[in-house]
């Protein structure tokens, strides 16, 4: 490497999940330098090996990662455009179960839809909507309801297609380019997660930072 001094970009996310255990800087970081061949070196540079045993998530400061670079490449200069922070998360390759897969996937339609439908009859029957629409029924035709008219009908109807508008989806069809509800509440969750994290390994000292 030339000795002249060169600036690299580097950028990490604050969650990365990888699926080795040597772990190079290329398997974490996003680097940018005008030398394509600063990049290439600085890629295979290791920067730590997951035991076989212990723990399986790391919280690494980016001052560790500069000190590693500096201590191959003093002269580099280095620009963090990313995190300060990362939470390195290893996961072992386990061949997926398509019986196993299925299995959860119509459990947990079940639930969901059993808590659903569970939860839309007891507010109905505590805000007495059978005895309002026969009501409404009676005052508008005349004649007595038999608990299955156009307004049930409607309001049924109305019902799912709200719940569909709502989340923003039907299976796969998506209707507008925002994020789901449910996408955000999970973003939400993964944030506090993550801050979680990161303040838990830093009190404990648990950070891989500089010396």
């Amino acid at each position: 490497m030339a000795v002249t001094k060169q600036t690299v970009y580097i950028k990490g996310e604050k969650n990365i999940e990888v699926k080795k255990r040597e772990i190079h800087l290329g398997d974490i970081l996003t680097m940018e330098c005008s030398d394509r061949a600063v990049v290439s070196k600085l890629k295979a540079l290791k920067i730590l090996t997951v035991p076989d045993k212990g723990q399986h998530r790391y919280v690494i400061s980016i001052l560790r990662i500069i000190s590693c670079i500096h201590e191959k490449y003093p002269m580099l200069e280095i620009q963090n455009m990313g995190e300060t922070d990362m939470i390195l998360t290893y996961e072992e390759q386990q061949e997926q179960n398509r019986f196993l897969q299925a299995v959860k996937v119509i459990c947990v339609v079940a639930i969901t839809f059993t808590g659903s439908a569970f939860s839309i009859m007891s507010f109905h029957n505590d805000v007495s909507t059978t005895t309002m629409f026969s009501q409404v029924y009676q005052w508008l035709t005349g004649n007595v309801s038999s608990g299955f008219t156009i307004l049930e009908i409607s309001y049924s109807l109305g019902l799912v297609v709200g719940i569909l508008v709502f989340f923003n989806h039907f299976g796969k069809k998506r209707f507008t380019v925002d994020p789901t509800p449910i996408e955000v509440e999970m973003r939400l969750y993964e944030n506090d997660i993550q801050t979680t994290l990161l303040d838990e390994y830093t009190r404990k000292g648990k950070e891989m930072d500089v010396d």
